[in-house]
């Protein structure tokens, strides 16, 4: 549900490689809600998207991480705007209590029209082709397989893991993987399911000495509470604790001298998470979620065998470089400083993870290796770039390579991870695409200034 944009850098690094995803030539969305900070914010043209952002809530633990817990960090007052670097507050897709999904945004408002079909329950087993025109789609429905035939294109928007899948299992990837499965071979794309990127993260974890996190609004009898006056006004009071990501600070930051822009994200959350939730907190306690935005290690994913119901082997290669292995030793230590802040002093019990005893790099690293986690963020395995590059699977026009009337749209065809959550640029992404297909002009501002560091001689 955090809407960040990520840095100009980012999509100029992936403009550079793909020269169709650069931040001036995409939508540069200012979702609903926003406009009460627009006027602070020096970005590229932009239309105003059907996603919605919120106010942000202000509880205490996040006021004081926000306000003075990041010490001589900077602060933002905007991420979305002419400055990325520091800490602030997170716009997140939440509108009346609840998740503002590009379902909610884009899909309902739309399945009026007379010219749109929506299946759900459906379950896509191959894309059609004749030659190497893609022509329509295989699905099953109530365990009937059925098929739908395209006038035009085909679209595939499943995502980093089941777009290059897909492709794969409809003879579309590397011959000699597809060969062995007994898959017959539409067209040899050996880039297809390969360079993965991910966003890896760590918690660190702190006891916190007044009862001002979310640990109690885990007893039965408070959601019990939180639930009911969430469905009387969605938002405020108890309700707030329903109606919110609870992820309303965070930041980004250089992770030492020489980098040019951010590339260590901060989310805070006023309470500890235990395997993914699935262990109730036992004690008051807060925590940030810490990873580096720009990792080394890529990894791939393939085939598990011809079935489209298997899913497929997927190898992240995380921690596989040294860079990424001394990225990590620094948030955690950039961590317990900013919780070393005497804004925090107030509320700061012992560390919980990895806890103090962990100093050394080793003992640094052997906590990271054991405990870091995905951040849900795949991207990057249908790679977009030049027919010239072995590696691409779509051009600029987000055109799958070799065949035709076959397009994806989605977090796949990021030739590299952006700097931060991935759902505004998804969004973007997809816009870009909708303006492609129809033929509209690009946005387009060259006169935008770009934020720069004060000094790149020191870390901060």
């Amino acid at each position: 549900m955090v809407y960040v944009r990520g840095t100009t850098e980012d999509y100029e690094r992936c403009s550079a490689r793909a020269r169709g995803l650069g931040l001036r030539a995409l939508p540069a969305l200012l979702p609903q809600g926003a406009g009460a900070r627009a006027g602070r914010r020096q970005v590229p043209r932009r239309r105003r998207a059907p996603a919605r952002v919120p106010g942000q809530e202000r509880p205490p633990l996040h006021r004081a991480f926000r306000r003075r817990a990041a010490g001589r960090l900077p602060l933002t007052e905007d991420m979305n705007g002419f400055q990325q670097e520091g800490f602030g507050w997170m716009d997140m897709t939440i509108y009346e209590g609840k998740r503002w999904s590009t379902a909610c945004a884009y899909l309902h408002p739309a399945l009026s029209r007379p010219n749109l079909t929506a299946e759900a329950q459906t379950f896509v087993r191959r894309v059609l082709f004749e030659g190497t025109r893609a022509v329509g789609v295989e699905y099953v429905k109530n365990g009937q397989s059925q098929r739908a035939y395209a006038s035009k294109e085909v679209i595939l928007s499943g995502g980093a893991i089941n777009s290059p899948q897909l492709l794969m299992l409809s003879g579309v990837g590397n011959a000699d993987d597809l060969k062995k499965l007994g898959i017959s071979v539409v067209c040899h794309l050996p880039g297809v399911g390969q360079n993965l990127q991910d966003h890896l993260e760590v918690y660190i974890q702190q006891a916190c000495t007044r009862p001002i996190t979310l640990h109690s609004a885990q007893k039965p009898l408070r959601k019990v509470r939180i639930g009911l006056e969430w469905l009387w006004k969605f938002t405020g009071g108890c309700a707030r604790d329903g109606a919110t990501a609870h992820l309303e600070t965070g930041g980004f930051i250089r992770s030492q001298a020489g980098v040019p822009h951010p590339d260590i994200q901060f989310h805070f959350l006023p309470s500890q998470v235990i395997d993914h939730g699935r262990v109730p907190a036992q004690q008051e306690a807060y925590q940030v979620h810490v990873g580096t935005m720009r990792g080394t290690s890529v990894g791939w994913l393939k085939l598990r065998s011809a079935n489209p119901h298997d899913h497929p082997v997927i190898q992240p290669n995380y921690l596989s470089t040294e860079a990424d292995i001394d990225d990590f030793r620094r948030c955690v230590r950039l961590t317990r400083e900013i919780f070393a802040q005497k804004a925090l002093a107030p509320f700061r019990g012992q560390e919980l993870q990895p806890g103090s005893h962990i100093q050394s790099d080793k003992e640094i690293d052997a906590f990271v290796r054991a405990k870091a986690d995905s951040a849900y963020h795949p991207a990057c395995t249908c790679k977009m770039g030049q027919p010239s590059d072995p590696t691409a699977v779509v051009d600029p026009q987000t055109r799958v390579l070799g065949v035709e009337n076959l397009r994806v749209v989605d977090a796949s065809i990021m030739p590299s991870v952006v700097s931060g959550n991935l759902n505004a640029p998804t969004i973007m992404i997809a816009e870009k695409a909708a303006d492609i297909i129809r033929g509209r002009p690009a946005l387009w501002d060259e006169n935008v200034p770009v934020y720069k560091p004060r000094t790149l001689a020191t870390q901060r």
